[in-house]
């Protein structure tokens, strides 16, 4: 059985019954989340949206990077995304561990000095989410009609904690 044979056969069972055929893939809640890559988290889910409803954004600590930038401005101006949602999580591993800590577990586990890859650690998570909305807010491109809010999401319980920020 090949590497990717288990994922192939469950794609084939999905397109068997696939419905998103011809969706033009705006958003069309008009929404738009940049969260982490953790596997708990259900982006689309833990909103009550489906498939063609938001553009989703992911990457390690769900922090607002450049590349996350681009896609919220590609959002706003060409997919109708107004309201953004930026979505840090619980025991996220980018908050609990240092760089010289995940460089460690990283060159432990590929027998290769990683001293030299950079990790986006989160030492404080709500100066970081508080950050990261202020980013999008003031960036040129996000006009003032964007609604951006910052929110905390508890992957023990699913809850969704929004920040005043």
């Amino acid at each position: 059985m090949g590497d990717f044979d288990d994922l192939l056969k469950a794609n084939r069972q999905f397109a068997s019954s696939f419905s998103l055929g011809g969706y033009d893939g705006v958003a069309h809640a008009g929404v738009a989340v940049v969260t982490c890559m953790d596997s708990r988290i259900d982006p689309l889910g833990m909103l009550g949206l489906a498939a063609g409803d938001a553009k989703i954004f992911r990457n390690p600590g769900g922090r607002v990077t450049p590349q996350a930038l681009e896609a919220l401005v590609l959002g706003v101006h060409l997919l109708n995304v107004d309201r953004i949602l930026v979505v840090p999580h619980t025991r996220c591993a980018m908050a609990g561990s240092s760089v010289e800590e995940l460089r460690a577990r990283v060159s432990e586990s590929s027998g290769q000095d990683a001293s030299w890859q950079s990790f986006g650690v989160v030492a404080d998570q709500e100066a970081a989410l508080e950050d990261d909305v202020r980013t999008v807010r003031s960036h040129p491109l996000i006009p003032d009609r964007v609604a951006v809010g910052g929110f905390m999401y508890d992957v023990d319980s699913g809850v969704l904690e929004h920040r005043p920020y």
